[in-house]
């Protein structure tokens, strides 16, 4: 199998994927319409090698050649309404939101253009603290640098705790931390300018930040993959104490972040799946009929771990993790950035039957040659689907339940059926079909599923 797909929306530039029977992969860069070129000769050789075949008749030969090419485009229709309504957040438009004492006017506004827009890069330093929990949208400009002044306090006060370690206590903080932040930190993000070079105090800021948040949370501590984390948010926040209490907030108030305890994935997982089988019921199936191995979702777990930080490019994750932590409509959207990327770059799995290693290969493959604009907008459409549903299961109810004002429209909130699925409790608390709310939804016109209606979601 040979797939080909564009990673520009100009169809300039994309990869070849070329795969053997043994599921080895070879991933070849194309530029400047490359792919196109390609595309004639393969259909050329397809062709030529029918015809050899069909004179021959050769009717036991089978090839095993095949060639697909995906383009990064969405239909209309398969896209939000409101996509390309709002522009990147830049100087001017972030200074409207805010009055004269310097507070957020209207927070819910804001956090709708971040979530369709993004933040420029100018501004991110001071944007994204709001979007972290580590300013309150409330407070004025005063309030805030009061509080900076508290906090970098209570930072240090971190600091001396663990520097003031008896000898004892230094050698578990080292076996159990300070070993493995000490490996992480020399070889996280090295490629940016900001951490490039030896001896660069930036890397040891990091590395500050990391060993006092564990001092700070001992129950979590440190796990392998926090470093990729923090590291972009010192980048932009560039002052220590800052960035420390927005990965504080990062950790702590936003469900986009999983640690990797099994409970705390378990629960990320059984809601994409819940997901999957709803929009990409195909896939689903697939998993399915892989069993528990399958349905484990392996290929996604550092997805989610890593906030898709190793999938895409930088400017490209931190795009994604700005409209995860603007929690517009739904605290989960990290999932439905998972299902668009099943949705758009799947077909194959499906396509060849792939076993749970090989699709854990597949998407490893494709880890910086994925479109992230392309997916944002996918997974914009998917949550824009299902705010539409008149009516949920009740594994799916945490989606909606911890939102804020604005989740949806007019107060609706949609009907929960019980699956009947809950090996490990004796009720559910929507056991039975529970009347649907009077509010209607904001499309009026719209017609009313029955309980037990398939819904189907166009990919």
């Amino acid at each position: 199998m040979n797939p080909a797909s564009y990673s520009d929306e100009a169809c300039t530039s994309g990869q070849l994927v070329v795969a053997s029977r043994e599921s080895q992969y070879k991933i070849f860069h194309f530029h400047h319409g490359g792919l196109d070129k390609l595309s004639e000769v393969f259909q050329q050789w397809k062709y030529c090698t029918e015809t050899h075949l069909k004179d021959q008749q050769l009717t036991d030969v089978k090839t095993c050649m095949q060639f697909s090419i995906r383009r990064p485009k969405l239909p209309s229709s398969e896209t939000h309404p409101e996509e390309n309504a709002y522009k990147r957040l830049d100087v001017s438009a972030w200074l409207s939101h805010l009055n004269e004492a310097g507070q957020v006017e209207e927070e819910y506004k804001l956090r709708k253009a971040i979530f369709f827009g993004g933040i420029d890069v100018s501004i991110r330093g001071e944007v994204w603290p709001f979007l972290l929990h580590y300013y309150s949208f409330e407070s004025t400009s005063e309030e805030r640098e009061a509080l900076r002044a508290r906090k970098r306090e209570e930072y240090f006060e971190i600091q001396q705790k663990r520097l003031s370690m008896t000898p004892d206590e230094q050698k578990a903080f080292w076996r159990n931390v300070q070993f493995t932040v000490d490996k992480d930190v020399v070889r996280t993000d090295r490629s940016n300018q900001f951490f490039r070079g030896e001896n660069n105090p930036n890397v040891e800021t990091m590395r500050r930040i990391l060993l006092n948040y564990a001092v700070y949370s001992p129950a979590i501590g440190y796990s392998q993959g926090m470093s990729d984390l923090v590291a972009p948010i010192l980048a932009e926040v560039l002052d220590e104490s800052d960035t420390f209490w927005c990965f504080v907030g990062l950790m702590q108030n936003t469900i986009f972040i999983s640690s990797p305890r099994d409970e705390d994935m378990e629960k990320q997982l059984m809601y994409l799946r819940e997901l999957l089988r709803l929009m990409n019921v195909r896939f689903y199936h697939h998993l399915v009929s892989l069993g528990e191995d399958g349905l484990q979702m392996l290929f996604c777990h550092r997805w989610i771990l890593l906030c898709f930080k190793r999938e895409f490019p930088d400017a490209e994750a931190l795009r994604i993790w700005e409209a995860c932590w603007a929690h517009y409509q739904t605290d989960y959207f990290h999932l439905f950035i998972c299902v668009a990327i099943v949705v758009i770059y799947g077909d194959d799995v499906i396509e060849q039957q792939l076993a749970t290693d090989q699709m854990l290969l597949h998407f490893g493959n494709l880890a910086m040659h994925m479109n992230g604009e392309l997916v944002l907008r996918k997974a914009r459409s998917l949550l824009y689907q299902f705010r539409l549903l008149p009516r949920i299961t009740c594994s799916l109810h945490d989606l909606c339940k911890l939102c804020g004002t604005g989740m949806w429209d007019s107060g609706y909130i949609p009907a929960v059926e019980c699956t009947g699925n809950h090996p490990d409790s004796d009720s559910c608390p929507y056991g039975g079909m529970v009347d649907e709310p009077s509010p209607k939804p904001a499309n009026e016109g719209r017609r009313g599923l029955k309980s037990r209606e398939v819904f189907t979601f166009r990919k």
